[in-house]
């Protein structure tokens, strides 16, 4: 299955959507977050559908949100993807790098985005991101981690690279969590319908290709990152975790860093497509 949320800001409404059919959930919970996730409600959902008692939702001309309400945390994976680290100048890490974005950084997959004020080095790095079902702490192994997956989403880990590595003291949150840095979604994807360990990830700044790459090629997958945060903090259900880029971004010197005008386009198969004008 496929959630969303579509209308205004603060006035979203949670739907799924099923063979590119809308239906409005409601009258079973009152927005996509941790509560409705921890509580079965994948699970009552698929039950009313299948007895037929959702509502078909017209969604021709609605803004689409973020499928998932702000989280709790942002949990980020740095340099995930080799050949995104030799062009960063840093070799393959051997343990999982870890930064935070604020939560607020979480807005929808096609809102506008203000290029931060001194703002130079505006980039874009799409992302495949992991949403949390239920409570994950020192899980005993990395195969216990799906047990605690809700799904999948597409994110753009926007970063200001001068503020991340130039004026960041050492730690790259300061360029990461400008106001709409992660757009995400279109759409929440359950595990069932996607092969989450190989999944096509491209993006495009004015029509022009920028990465390709996929899922295959991360250094460590989903299931060991869950299991190896878990040693470490405890996630909560609704959380979002991003695994990483791969090679392409304009920090390689290979292509111009973000401009007002400029148009990015990012897709991970499956999961849908973003698009964000930049203001």
């Amino acid at each position: 299955m496929k959630f969303a949320r579509i209308g205004a800001v603060g006035q979203e409404r949670p739907i799924v959507l099923v063979d590119q059919v809308a239906y409005d959930i409601g009258a079973i919970t009152g927005d996509v977050d941790g509560a409705f996730l921890e509580s079965d409600g994948v699970d009552r959902v698929r039950k009313a559908l299948a007895a037929r008692h959702l509502p078909t939702v017209d969604t021709a001309g609605m803004r689409i949100g973020s499928p998932i309400v702000r989280p709790s945390a942002v949990i980020c994976i740095g340099m995930n993807y080799a050949a995104h680290a030799a062009e960063s100048g840093s070799l393959p890490p051997t343990i999982p790098i870890l930064f935070l974005k604020t939560p607020n950084t979480v807005v929808g997959p096609d809102d506008d985005v203000s290029i931060p004020r001194n703002s130079v080095k505006t980039d874009w790095e799409v992302e495949l991101g992991v949403v949390i079902s239920k409570r994950a702490s020192y899980l005993d192994s990395p195969a216990d981690s799906i047990g605690h997956i809700a799904g999948f989403v597409v994110a753009n880990d926007l970063s200001e690279r001068e503020f991340q590595l130039e004026l960041s003291g050492g730690q790259w949150s300061k360029g990461k969590s400008a106001p709409g840095f992660n757009p995400t979604g279109p759409w929440l994807v359950t595990p069932d319908e996607v092969d989450y360990q190989n999944l096509r990830l491209r993006s495009w700044v004015n029509g022009e290709p920028r990465q390709n790459s996929s899922t295959a090629d991360l250094i460590f997958g989903v299931d060991y990152l869950i299991w190896h945060l878990s040693q470490f903090l405890t996630l909560e259900p609704g959380d979002l975790v991003l695994t990483g880029t791969p090679e392409g971004v304009a920090l390689s010197g290979r292509f111009p860093y973000l401009k007002a005008g400029d148009v990015c386009e990012i897709e991970i198969d499956g999961l849908g497509r973003q698009r964000q004008l930049f203001v």
